[in-house]
């Protein structure tokens, strides 16, 4: 599966700031989508974070899935891969 890979930063209400990607199908070109997919992983933070904006969510490339990521965005129509301040 192509995946789209949409680099994205959300400052935290402790002033870290998060760096993670949201992987969609690469036929998924609606931002607000993508957007809405990256509020829903902030809603289940157990921590306050600024609103994800569109200045700090941006396409970055295309790639191949993993299995698991493909698993992943077929059970959830997106996955989340964390990189810095997620926890």
């Amino acid at each position: 599966m192509q995946i789209a890979v949409w680099d994205t930063y959300v400052e935290r209400s402790n002033g870290a700031r998060m760096h993670f990607d949201i992987l969609v199908p690469a036929a998924i070109e609606d931002e607000n989508q993508i957007y809405e997919y990256g509020e829903q992983y902030l809603k289940n933070k157990s921590f306050k974070t600024e609103a994800l904006d569109s200045k700090r969510c941006n396409f970055c490339h295309i790639e191949n899935a993993s299995t698991e990521i493909e698993a992943a965005i077929r059970d959830k129509g997106f996955y989340i891969l964390e990189m810095e301040n997620c926890c």
